[in-house]
């Protein structure tokens, strides 16, 4: 059950390098294109320095590919620990739908992203991810070596 449990940490891996070659592919043209009189004026300028810069829906890919660096940390921890501990089929059902509903996210935040849509599906992840997180600790915590997978 190890490999099923760290299926979908891996398809969020794939899903993460998809989204920042999507970025990539939209940010280039848009440098190439912009005005560079209306160019940050620094040195080091970062992604976020070019907000107001480039079009909002070329920035949405890269809004999105920040998210997947942020709350998916927790999500690959909690996977491994499962993994490890031994995970149930809950655990392989819950992380998929974290994945899953990632990657709509993804999907409606990089084409549409109206909030109102973006935030149930923050929501319904972070709850998966809040159950997965709970039973990695309980796993580990509660942990009775008679129990251990083979």
């Amino acid at each position: 059950m190890q490999a099923q449990m760290l299926a979908p940490a891996a398809v969020l891996a794939l899903w993460s390098m998809i989204m920042l070659w999507w970025m990539a592919g939209t940010r280039f043209p848009a440098l190439a294109k912009a005005d560079r009189s209306k160019a940050p004026k620094k040195d080091g300028v970062r992604g976020r320095d070019l907000e107001g810069w480039l079009p909002e829906k070329v920035m949405w890919k890269a809004h999105n590919y920040d998210h997947l660096m942020e709350q998916p940390t927790v999500f690959y921890a909690a996977v491994i620990v499962l993994a490890i501990m031994g995970p149930e089929a809950l655990d392989v059902t819950l992380a998929w739908t974290y994945v899953a509903v990632r990657i709509v996210h993804s999907f409606w935040q990089a084409l549409i992203n109206k909030v109102n849509v973006r935030i149930i599906l923050f929501s319904i992840s972070s709850i998966a991810l809040t159950i997965l997180a709970i039973r990695a600790v309980s796993a580990t915590l509660f942990f009775d070596p008679g129990l251990a997978p083979s």
